[in-house]
């Protein structure tokens, strides 16, 4: 019997082993996680932890161009293209899938004080939802969720008193004030039942595995957590409620926002990618990207 304790509390410490992360500081303020884990399913994940208050720290989305929205572009040619340290994808974009060098970005969009798209009701509705919350950085490097001021039918204003500068949304919040906030169908949520594989509450689009990309920020807004998980390359992705979980457990985001997946994510840093794109070797012509730039 003593035997079969000792066997058991060894299975169960091996069970809760951390994470085998490999962490490094590239830059200054910044900290790069690489974590490989072999439950629930072979994961890679990438995490940049940014301090805002770091000197040298600053950031630019994708500015605005072409006869849409944006022209698209491969999030690696931005951080190259800006001279920047780190850049993740960003915003959902139409059309989709299209060979069309241009995009229309899906949500609220704002680049260095420009803001050139709108909080919308988008014409995808089984993962989108409507008026999705924003991330602004205002030029300082203060970090708020926005929200659609209502009182404007442009939908290019917000209800927060703060400086829009640089502002990201994707498919919804997915964690709200610490707690996980998963978009259900409706007449439960605000989503809509459907799409191509029939999504609903009992098969939710946010419970799909894939690769993820996510943004979020600390409660007391000091630092700005970028995250990526594979589903190439001997990582076999997560769904949304899982990556909500491992941001508020292990990474102390306050709020996040989930960003366009699938294809589309990309983590690039000092020149190359970081992650193995599902998409090609460079990586998906995205409609956005947040560049980060930081000091060594």
């Amino acid at each position: 019997m003593a035997t079969l304790a000792r066997c058991l509390l060894i299975t169960l410490w091996c069970y809760w082993l951390p994470a085998a992360d490999t962490v490094e500081h590239p830059f200054r303020g910044v900290t790069y996680i690489e974590r490989v884990e072999t439950a629930p399913r072979p994961l890679r994940m990438h995490v940049a932890k940014i301090d805002l208050a770091a000197p040298g720290i600053a950031f630019k989305l994708s500015p605005p161009g072409g006869k849409l929205e944006t022209v698209r572009q491969t999030t690696l040619d931005f951080l190259l293209q800006e001279h920047a340290q780190i850049a993740i994808n960003a915003h959902y974009f139409l059309p989709w899938p299209s060979s069309n060098p241009e995009a229309s970005l899906v949500g609220f969009a704002a680049s260095n004080g420009v803001v050139y798209s709108a909080f919308e009701v988008p014409e995808q509705s089984y993962a989108l939802v409507p008026y999705a919350p924003a991330l602004n950085i205002d030029a300082r490097n203060h970090p708020t969720i926005v929200h659609r001021d209502p009182a404007f039918p442009d939908g290019r204003h917000i209800l927060e008193r703060v400086q829009v500068w640089n502002a990201v949304s994707g498919s919804a919040q997915i964690v709200t004030n610490g707690g996980k906030t998963i978009p259900r169908y409706a007449p439960l949520g605000v989503l809509q039942a459907g799409g191509p594989n029939a999504y609903s509450n009992a098969k939710s689009w946010y419970a799909q595995i894939n690769a993820r990309s996510a943004i979020g920020i600390s409660q007391d807004g000091a630092t700005l957590v970028l995250f990526t998980v594979d589903a190439r390359g001997g990582s076999a992705g997560m769904s949304v409620g899982e990556v909500a979980d491992v941001l508020i457990r292990d990474y102390g985001v306050y709020q996040a926002l989930n960003l366009d997946g699938g294809g589309s994510t990309t983590l690039a840093m000092d020149g190359a990618l970081v992650n193995v794109s599902s998409d090609n070797a460079r990586g998906r012509s995205v409609g956005s990207s947040l560049a980060v730039f930081a000091a060594r």
